[in-house]
């Protein structure tokens, strides 16, 4: 009896209890719901704590595992082209779903405001590239700044392929031991995830409401079923173009990676989940899971780009301003650029729609009108996101072992 109970609430399933649940405590207890916050926040806290040392560490033993500048060069560009195509994808895929569901009816931006966009700083490309570059190391630990993390990592761990070989051997064996102990606690914390779920979620839907749900509903099934379209269809399909593993297998296997992004709302909360999950449930080797997915959660955004690419056509029907299918392909093109850039930036979100606003000539105001669904929104898309990290993951490290064979 218990073997059956047991089979019955794997993690996974209780995981979804803790959505279902936590979905009904935010509606009919909604002001307890609000009251248990510190739960959900304490969950994704212990997340992020993990994520600069594995991170770092991760990062350092995948290339020096690498052994050469030369497959660091061929593994690098194959990830960085499959997180291009992917997010292209997706970019596409919106453009095309909102021109077939042409959405939005024009609305007077008279008495609309949006003050969040008068506190980003002046954006440039120049500023932009020098974020990815640590002036102090030390600074970008403790902020928990990824992508320098990445960048001083990436430095030092080619650095090591020039010491002697007993240096070599004692800093990877330093960093794969810092690595597996994060993985080790990440184990601890992940047996916690059901509630920190069931604390997420509630918080989220007592604090948003449905009523705000429900008069944005068009727009909020637009983006949820690209979304799904890509999670479901358009990552597979590249997943079984590239390799011979069944995409749907793969992605039954590491599901638990998904909901938990769809719960923090967070890729860098969750890696430590998806790396564990990579290895332990998705076949994906370790070198290939500690380069590939620390880089996504910092650069790879499928489901930011998508959703952005919906609400800017969106907004664009609100004030009644025609974007022709010229402008529309630029403003993908726009998004996918600043998708790997902006990544590094804070509110990077709220940066590239402020960004391709101002380039498209749309009101800012109007963001007002749609900033009140982002959070609910930003789940979905995150989760995406987490999962077009781990289809590119597979597909790298297929691509490894193939050519190992041959």
């Amino acid at each position: 009896m218990s073997i059956k109970f047991k089979h019955y609430f794997t993690s996974n399933v209780l995981v979804l209890l803790g959505i279902i649940f936590g979905i009904l405590f935010g509606i009919y207890l909604g002001e307890y719901a609000l009251k248990q916050e510190i739960i959900g926040k304490a969950f994704v806290a212990f997340l992020k704590m993990l994520v600069v040392p594995l991170v770092f560490a991760s990062v350092y033993v995948a290339i020096a595992g690498l052994g050469s500048l030369e497959q660091l060069k061929k593994i690098g560009s194959k990830t960085i082209s499959l997180y291009l195509l992917t997010t292209s994808l997706a970019v596409l895929l919106a453009i095309v779903a909102i021109n077939v569901f042409p959405i939005g009816e024009h609305v007077s931006s008279e008495g609309l405001s949006y003050t969040g966009a008068d506190t980003l700083a002046s954006f440039s490309f120049q500023e932009m590239f020098l974020s990815f570059i640590p002036s102090n190391i030390f600074h970008a630990l403790a902020g928990g700044n990824m992508m320098q993390v990445i960048v001083f990592a990436l430095f030092l761990s080619i650095a090591s392929l020039y010491l002697k070989q007993e240096h070599q051997e004692s800093m990877f064996d330093f960093f794969s031991a810092i690595s597996s102990a994060m993985l080790k606690i990440a184990e601890w914390i992940v047996a916690l995830t059901p509630l920190g779920v069931f604390s997420l979620i509630s918080y989220i839907v007592a604090d948003q409401g449905i009523g705000v749900i429900i008069g944005l509903w068009k727009y909020i099934l637009l983006v949820l079923a690209v979304l799904l379209l890509h999670g479901l269809l358009t990552l597979p399909a590249i997943v079984a173009l590239f390799t011979k593993v069944n995409p749907y297998r793969y992605l039954s296997a590491i599901k638990e990676v998904p909901l938990m992004a769809f719960s923090t709302a967070s890729s860098a909360a969750t890696l430590p989940v998806s790396m564990k999950t990579a290895q332990k449930k998705g076949g994906v080797s370790k070198e290939s899971s500690a380069f590939v997915l620390p880089l996504g959660a910092t650069i790879s955004m499928d489901g930011t780009a998508a959703y952005l690419s919906i609400a800017v056509l969106y907004i664009a029907n609100l004030s009644g301003t025609a974007l022709t299918l010229g402008d529309q392909l630029l403003l993908g093109a726009t998004v996918v650029a600043l998708s790997i850039g902006v990544a590094a930036l804070p509110s990077a979100s709220l940066v590239m729609m402020v960004i391709i606003l101002q380039q498209a000539g749309l009101p800012i105001e109007y963001l007002a009108l749609i900033v009140a669904v982002d959070r609910i929104l930003d789940m979905a898309r995150t989760a995406v996101n987490v999962t077009s990290d781990m289809c590119v993951a597979k597909i790298v490290d297929e691509m490894g072992k193939k050519k190992a064979a041959a």
